[in-house]
């Protein structure tokens, strides 16, 4: 990139050492510089309005607004900075609500390091990125109605899932999400009507089913289930 300013990053990771990680990984190259970072979606948001990033690399699963919300309300403010997602959900409907919400790119933390900086790259140039795992699940995940069925919820209703489904009680998600406990609560049972349950039970069968969640995503600090 001789004789061009290098690329405007912001990290957003709710862990400080991972952030850490990221920006050492970035430093190796001459492409990039990061210029600022955030633990939260909101504060993510507040540093957005600035104009002067590039590309914010964001993570799915942070305390208050997760990911997706944040980069709904950032999409929706400006074309920049790009939105590339970068998290430990290796699940395709993961990503088709990362790009409904205005993602450019999608990133699972499995890939290789070279990945994610081809990726940045990429996002910055305007283009999609998808890692390759996530492709290849995406491809197969075509076949199956039941999968199909999680693309048809909205980005909000997809947020309140990832919520309900870390066992978050409907008025701490509606304090997040910064909507009333009635909207979530008619959110919550759009979500059960669209993927055809008819309870919270099921609605955890489902989801485990599908790998939206892991078993170990439901022990309680004491040993025990949060359903």
């Amino acid at each position: 990139m001789s004789g061009t300013a290098p690329l405007r990053v912001m990290l957003v990771d709710d862990h400080a050492v991972v952030r850490a990680g990221y920006r050492a990984l970035l430093e190796t190259d001459p492409r990039f510089v990061v210029v600022a970072e955030a633990g939260d979606g909101e504060s993510a948001y507040a540093r957005a309005r600035d104009g002067d990033l590039d590309v914010l690399v964001m993570d799915l699963s942070m305390p208050g607004q997760g990911g997706l919300a944040a980069a709904a309300h950032i999409a929706q403010r400006d074309a920049k900075p790009r939105l590339l997602i970068f998290t430990m959900h290796a699940h395709p409907s993961y990503a088709v609500q990362a790009f409904a919400a205005g993602a450019l790119g999608f990133v699972t933390k499995s890939s290789p390091p070279e990945t994610l900086l081809e990726a940045i790259a990429s996002v910055a140039r305007g283009q999609r990125y998808l890692s390759a795992d996530i492709a290849q699940l995406l491809a197969w995940e075509r076949f199956g109605s039941a999968h199909g069925r999680l693309d048809s919820l909205s980005v909000r209703e997809f947020e309140v899932l990832r919520l309900l489904l870390a066992a978050r009680t409907v008025e701490d998600i509606a304090r997040d999400l910064k909507l009333s406990v009635k909207t979530v609560r008619n959110l919550h049972y759009a979500i059960k009507r669209k993927l055809e349950v008819r309870d919270d039970i099921e609605l955890v069968r489902l989801a485990l089913r599908l790998e939206v969640v892991d078993l170990v995503d439901f022990a309680a600090p004491e040993g025990g289930v949060r359903l």
